[in-house]
């Protein structure tokens, strides 16, 4: 299924998906060193988002979450590209500096669509995503 989104952080990324139905800070609920997810409170605890399509309702928590996007990309553990229900501030600033396409807002309930495990396409030049299920 192709979907129409709001791009927030330029440019195209494919993957499969690993999605959280949690806010996530990535100021302490990821190890920027590896990317897996460190918050014992989350449902993907212990899984990591390196090179992944990583889907998320919305950003938590504290302003450095966005350099620890940016190091992320450095240290060659970011997601490969982001889906959230409604980004903000934090997490949008973070992927733009760090070169992470991100788009939001997926039409049709589309959030609630993408699973673990599907691959995904993202292509916020042109502000769509593309979702293949097996089901």
């Amino acid at each position: 299924m192709k979907l129409r989104v709001r791009s927030i952080s330029r440019g195209r990324a494919e993957g499969y998906a690993i999605v959280s139905k949690k806010p996530v800070s990535f100021l302490g609920d990821v190890n920027p060193e590896t990317g897996v997810i460190v918050d014992s409170s989350s449902d993907i605890y212990g899984e990591s988002i390196a090179g992944k399509i990583f889907v998320f309702p919305e950003g938590r928590g504290s302003t450095v979450g966005t350099y620890i996007l940016l190091r992320m990309k450095k240290n060659g553990c970011a997601p490969a590209g982001i889906v959230m229900e409604k980004s903000e501030a934090i997490v949008a600033v973070g992927a733009i500096i760090a070169e992470i396409p991100l788009v939001d807002m997926p039409e049709a309930d589309g959030f609630d669509m993408i699973q673990s495990g599907n691959f995904v396409r993202i292509n916020a030049d042109e502000g769509w995503i593309e979702v293949e299920r097996e089901d």
